[in-house]
């Protein structure tokens, strides 16, 4: 009969987790023209990059301002692209979808993707996809 003390020495050690991080967006604000076009102007919300490396995602929100627009170019991992407030139009090789707030459009990898603002107010989204490896 094993005892305690030896079961536990025979389980394998766990790797340790790095320590939370926890990030106030109004620390992580940049106004920039959006990304793939430059199409206006828009903020950028980057909540991941405050997280040190090593980090498998990224996170961010971005705000297009009216008439903005994150081009479109091609995406080497899944991504998702998560209305908060305002309105868009998504498009993934060629196929275009209305968003609004509390929809999503989940994008592919190798897809030709981007999206733009419509109405009056400004598109908040928030980006998710794996960090580049």
């Amino acid at each position: 009969m094993a005892c305690a003390a030896c079961a536990l020495a025979q389980e394998p050690k766990v790797a340790e987790a790095p320590p939370m991080v926890v990030v106030d967006e109004a620390d992580v604000t940049v106004r920039e023209a959006p990304p793939h076009g430059a199409i206006g102007m828009s903020t950028a919300y980057r909540i991941s990059d405050a997280a040190p490396q090593p980090r498998t995602m990224e996170f961010r929100r971005r705000v297009l301002d009216v008439g903005s627009a994150i081009g479109e170019h091609v995406i080497a991992h899944d991504e998702v692209y998560y209305v908060t407030a305002g309105t868009g139009i998504v498009i993934s090789d060629g196929v275009e979808a209305a968003l609004s707030p509390g929809k999503a459009a989940y994008l592919y990898d190798g897809a030709v993707v981007g999206i733009r603002q419509t109405g009056s107010e400004p598109l908040s989204i928030i980006i998710a996809y794996p960090v580049a490896r």
